[in-house]
């Protein structure tokens, strides 16, 4: 049937275990709830027999995003994070940005920055995709971005958004555009295409293999993933000081007293390699958005 071939499928791609529970079959809820909580405890038990192994830096797939943007975002933070990309990138690791929609108005800088002209040519046809589908749903973007929170953080139009956002990929050729979920075949700097909700470009990044995801904020958020820590940053010290439950990482020194965007990429980066070695994240400490999972459905507009 369905289920067992896609079963058979989900073992092929992963070494991981791979259980399945069908309602019908065990005799009601009750009776599967008991036998899931038993395969859980078995699953535990070998995961507690897991060490941490020493790897090397250009082993890491590190997803960046954003969410709740201002003007601090576009300003510090992003930026910040495209130099951490370029350091990543330099030292043979692999960085990833997404949300399409972000990128309206700016993909032809994103093209000129293509390795290959396949690459620019997707690029630009996947961004023209996204803004056709959306009209095809009745939407129109520009009407929709920014959003009332971008405007009143101080974001006027999409452009300028899409300018912001695009810094958090640094100066480095882009060297493919994965569909959304999909994990990227190459290394370097790479996007993917999903919509421009953060929560599920978040769960994409997670699906498609990254150990880390970057969040950078200027109106805060809360949003975790119970796959992959979120780390998330913010410039606006504001925010910072009213969500610090909330945020791991306060780079408003850079406005406030005027400390440069590569001092604080040698922060970001020391903050970033003690989370990736255990380090908890504030959504790990309090679970707050841990279980934030949202998976694409065919046709999504803002």
């Amino acid at each position: 049937n369905k289920m067992d071939d896609f079963l058979r499928l989900l073992r092929q791609r992963t070494k991981k275990p791979v259980e399945s529970l069908l309602i019908q079959e065990e005799g009601g809820t009750i009776n599967t709830i008991a036998k899931a909580t038993r395969i859980a405890q078995q699953m535990i038990l070998e995961a507690s027999k897991c060490r941490r192994e020493p790897c090397d830096i250009s082993e890491l797939l590190l997803g960046v995003e954003c969410g709740g943007s201002d003007a601090t975002s576009g300003l510090v933070s992003n930026p910040v994070m495209g130099i951490i990309s370029d350091r990543l990138v330099a030292a043979g690791g692999t960085s990833m940005f997404s949300e399409t929609v972000e990128m309206i108005g700016a993909e032809h800088l994103l093209a000129r920055r293509a390795a290959t002209p396949e690459v620019a040519r997707r690029i630009l046809d996947v961004v023209r995709f996204r803004e056709e589908e959306q009209k095809a749903a009745g939407e129109d973007v520009r009407k929709t971005q920014p959003s009332p929170g971008n405007k009143d953080g101080g974001i006027t139009t999409l452009e300028e958004k899409s300018l912001g956002c695009i810094h958090k990929g640094g100066s480095t050729p882009i060297m493919e555009m994965v569909d959304c979920a999909h994990p990227p075949t190459k290394k370097g700097l790479v996007l993917m295409d999903t919509p421009c909700y953060d929560m599920l470009s978040v769960t994409a990044k997670a699906a498609a293999g990254c150990q880390l995801i970057v969040f950078t904020t200027g109106r805060g958020n809360a949003i975790g993933n119970p796959v992959s820590p979120v780390m998330k940053v913010t410039a606006n010290g504001d925010t910072f000081r009213r969500m610090s439950d909330n945020l791991d990482l306060d780079m408003s020194p850079v406005l406030e007293k005027g400390m440069s965007l590569e001092q604080m990429a040698d922060i970001t980066m020391e903050n970033l390699l003690e989370t990736l070695s255990g380090k908890l994240t504030k959504a790990e400490i309090y679970k707050f958005g841990y279980s934030e999972t949202i998976i694409s459905r065919v046709c999504e507009y803002c």
